[in-house]
């Protein structure tokens, strides 16, 4: 099995490159976000460090982890942002893991982890290589303020957080241009994946 991970700034088109993969070649397919949710459910690993790091007033009626609170607080306080990631971040890498070992036995051939921060976090010492999803900035842009009805500094202060072009470019081994439609970059990701079928 072949464990690819796959990042890049925000508005690139991950999500998009991942759906299209996901169904048409034979990947199990995670994205490290949807596991954080997982685990900050209750009963799930990341629930019980979060509230006792937290403290009372960040769940809803249910009991569960109400996130735009916590965004809130996080957002606000580097130290608070640094413990939240110390509890959530090794949980996901250690789902993320169980998952491939279970997959590979299973004998799926391909496995794609989508992570924003995939480099930032050593997601290279359990892939076989990663992918950089590039897009225009103009055309990042656009897609955010459009599809997440995001602000002009919102897209400013996420943007100012991530790596660089070149930091990505420099860590990845396989570069896909998602600037233009979807047809141009389904072209790009199956020409690498037929490379695989050679090997």
């Amino acid at each position: 099995m072949r464990v690819i991970g796959i990042t890049g700034g925000v508005g690139s088109g991950k999500s998009e490159v991942m759906t299209y993969i996901g169904t048409n070649y034979d990947a199990s397919v995670v994205r490290a976000d949807e596991v954080a949710h997982l685990l900050m459910q209750p009963g799930q690993s990341c629930y019980r460090p979060l509230m006792e790091l937290l403290g009372p007033g960040f769940t809803d009626e249910c009991g569960n982890l109400d996130r735009k609170k916590m965004a809130v607080v996080i957002f606000g306080d580097e130290k608070m942002r640094r413990q939240v990631n110390e509890i959530v971040h090794p949980g996901v890498k250690k789902y993320i893991v169980e998952a491939i070992e279970r997959e590979r036995r299973e004998g799926t051939a391909f496995f794609f982890i989508e992570a924003a921060l995939l480099i930032e976090d050593k997601y290279d010492e359990i892939c076989d290589e990663l992918w950089y999803i590039y897009a225009d900035e103009h055309v990042r842009r656009e897609r955010l303020i459009k599809d997440r009805g995001y602000t002009e500094q919102k897209i400013k202060e996420i943007m100012a957080s991530q790596l660089s072009e070149e930091e990505f470019g420099i860590h990845c081994d396989f570069e896909i241009d998602n600037s233009g439609d979807l047809a141009d970059t389904i072209i790009q990701i199956d020409r690498r994946m037929n490379t695989y079928e050679t090997l």
